[in-house]
């Protein structure tokens, strides 16, 4: 049976990396109307630099949502620790 909160968060995940990509793809038009002799402007930079860490943040986090709905299903392996070999008998 489904998570109702699992899939909610799921929802509100999907929600946050369209918008900081919606916000990133309006920054297209500048950056594609930057002459490739000059610099780019601080406001525009700050912008993509904000965008960017938003929409990296947005995506990590759906990656992680997504990584435990397959873990708890057993669709993924936990990670090995210490030397990742098989302990001697």
């Amino acid at each position: 049976m489904a998570d109702s909160n699992e899939i909610a968060a799921l929802r509100a995940s999907m929600r946050g990396v369209r918008r900081s990509a919606e916000a990133l793809a309006g920054m297209s038009e500048r950056v594609e109307a930057l002459d490739l002799q000059s610099e780019i402007s601080d406001t525009d930079l700050d912008d993509l630099q904000r965008l960017s860490s938003a929409h990296a943040v947005a995506a990590q986090a759906l990656r992680g949502l997504v990584h435990t709905m397959l873990r708890r299903r057993g669709k993924v392996e936990e990670a090995v620790t210490g030397s990742g070999t098989a302990p001697e008998e």
